[in-house]
């Protein structure tokens, strides 16, 4: 028998899944759009396009024994052209049983370890080095509680002050529009989540990161969430449009490469959707897609 509850919480899940692919199709547009504009250095080259590899997963008993079972899929879309040098967005929705010892680390799953979880995750690493490099994604994720999180910041290879005041602007408004959001708290967050620990360095200029939004209004928390998303699109494209035709040097570009070894660092160390994906045997590929495509380390 299906309650009111299993159908408004089904509803929730269907509504949630559907803006992360419809999200997903608005960012791929507006990039490809953006490798067909550019004029710089390598507008010689032909424009990327995103190709989109769909993948499923089930684990066995013996795979996720110390995580649990994990069923369900996504689908990757990457993008290697001559302003993005390597693009990756990302959906998925898995569903399972955490294993009792993982299930201790999940709110709501300690004493029922089902779950269910779908959202969209972007890294995008750049072919010139004066265009930064950024993060975004947002999630939605079910237990015995509900609740929305995700973010996005900004790796300038070589930071720019006004790229991090607009970027932050931004972040700053869409917050302010939603009662349930809170900016300051958010910044403070990211700076101290996106903190490589072993090299006492941020590993960009931040922006902002939540997680555990159950405000009690599930259609305003899923409102900000989409708003993070629509956000993120306008000012990181006005971002890469501002920087993408200009000229760099080989010095620029080397520094660039050294640069991209922190991100490689951070997601390997501490990036918690890293060890999510990993430890629940999600699709290695999609989840390892934010690393970038050529690194120096000094």
């Amino acid at each position: 028998m299906v309650t009111e509850n299993q159908t408004k919480t089904d509803i929730q899940k269907k509504r949630a899944t559907d803006w992360f692919a419809r999200l997903r199709d608005d960012i791929c547009s507006a990039f490809e759009v953006i490798e067909d504009d550019h004029k710089g250095a390598l507008a010689n080259q032909s424009a990327g396009r995103f190709e989109r590899t769909p993948w499923t997963r089930e684990t066995d008993d013996e795979a996720g024994e110390e995580t649990g079972v994990m069923q369900g899929g996504g689908e990757m879309s990457v993008m290697r052209g001559r302003v993005f040098e390597k693009v990756g967005v990302n959906i998925s929705t898995v569903q399972g049983t955490f294993s009792e010892k993982f299930a201790k680390e999940i709110p709501g799953a300690a004493e029922d370890g089902r779950f269910w979880a779908a959202g969209i995750s972007l890294v995008a690493h750049m072919q010139s080095p004066l265009v930064p490099a950024v993060h975004m994604n947002t999630r939605y994720i079910v237990t015995t509680k509900s609740w929305f999180g995700g973010g996005t910041d900004l790796t300038p290879m070589i930071p720019e002050e006004t790229d991090t005041r607009d970027f932050h602007a931004a972040l700053k408004k869409v917050c302010d529009a939603h009662s349930v959001a809170d900016y300051k708290r958010y910044k403070e967050w990211c700076d101290q989540y996106f903190f490589l620990k072993h090299r006492g360095e941020a590993r960009g200029v931040g922006g902002i990161f939540y997680d555990y939004l159950e405000s009690g209004d599930w259609g305003a928390d899923f409102a900000f969430t989409q708003d993070v998303g629509r956000t993120f699109l306008e000012i990181y494209a006005s971002l890469v449009r501002r920087h993408y035709n200009k000229a760099w040097t080989d010095e620029q570009r080397a520094h660039q490469l050294m640069r991209r070894g922190r991100y490689v660092e951070f997601n390997l160390l501490y990036d918690r959707g890293t060890r999510f994906g990993l430890m629940t045997g999600g699709n290695t590929d999609a989840i390892l897609m934010s690393m970038p495509p050529v690194v120096h380390w000094p």
